[in-house]
């Protein structure tokens, strides 16, 4: 892992008129994306805002799966539903809100208390909410198994 800062990170967009687009960077796959269905898109595609969303629903998985190591939470799994909220604000359309709901399975013998404060301190460090101007709201669940 390289932790010296600053990273940079690039990637390309391009178009073609009447057709999906293309999001690529190096040594990656190319990412096919459309409008979405709202703004006239077919809806089968990702759109920029289905990946806007994933982005912040990936960031608190990685981002947990990180903070949750060096607090040595034993857990099972960690499933995330994020919802973005999108609307016009000042005359501009902006998210203005995207909801975390996560739920977390951890051992029958876990600490729920220790296991929600861990998902917080998550979000709270997720490089990718701590970028933007929107509102992130965690709503953390903890299942026993």
């Amino acid at each position: 892992m390289n932790f010296n800062i600053p990273h940079s990170y690039k990637v390309t967009a391009n178009a073609i008129k009447d057709k999906t687009y293309k999001v690529s960077a190096e040594n990656l796959p190319i990412i096919e994306t459309a409008p979405p269905k709202n703004f006239g898109g077919p809806g089968n595609i990702w759109s920029p805002e289905d990946l806007f969303v994933a982005t912040i629903a990936n960031c608190f998985l990685m981002t947990f799966k990180a903070v949750s190591t060096l607090s040595k939470l034993d857990w099972l799994s960690l499933d995330v539903n994020a919802e973005g909220i999108l609307d016009r604000v000042d005359s501009k359309l902006q998210f203005t809100e995207v909801i975390i709901k996560a739920f977390l399975k951890i051992p029958k013998d876990g600490n729920e208390e220790r296991a929600i404060r861990i998902m917080h301190k998550a979000e709270q460090n997720c490089l990718v909410t701590n970028s933007l101007k929107t509102n992130v709201t965690l709503k953390p669940s903890v299942i026993f198994s």
